[in-house]
């Protein structure tokens, strides 16, 4: 059973850094991209960065670059999303999904996890 589980959200202050890690189970991430999205309440849900099999990265927010990275460790079928310098506007319901390519697109990724909540406030 293909499964994705995000985790490390919580609470944290403005300028502050949070590792979200997004960890698979029923496959191998090898072969598979691996989005991080986000969704804020009253908001359509938005690509923020992808890491694809290769390790080639896509950043889809703008207001994230030079604060938030992606990594993949494949010996522990994870992927992480490093966010630094967090400000207000991060807050959301953050995802993980999977899909052979990066896209921008979240209708076209396969699989998704349950989303952990990332808020930033003071």
């Amino acid at each position: 059973q293909v499964k994705l589980v995000e985790s490390g959200g919580g609470l944290v202050q403005p300028g502050g850094s949070l590792r979200l890690s997004c960890s698979a189970s029923g496959f191998t991430l090898d072969y598979y991209a691996i989005g991080w999205f986000r969704q804020a309440p009253g908001k359509e849900r938005e690509g923020v960065l992808c890491i694809n099999s290769s390790g080639g990265k896509a950043y889809y927010v703008d207001s994230v670059k030079g604060r938030f990275t992606i990594s993949r460790d494949n010996d522990r079928n994870t992927v992480y999303l490093q966010m630094n310098s967090l400000k207000p506007e991060d807050t959301a319901v953050y995802y993980c999904a999977i899909r052979r390519r990066c896209l921008s697109s979240w209708q076209l990724y396969d699989y998704w996890g349950q989303g952990t909540q990332v808020t930033v406030s003071s």
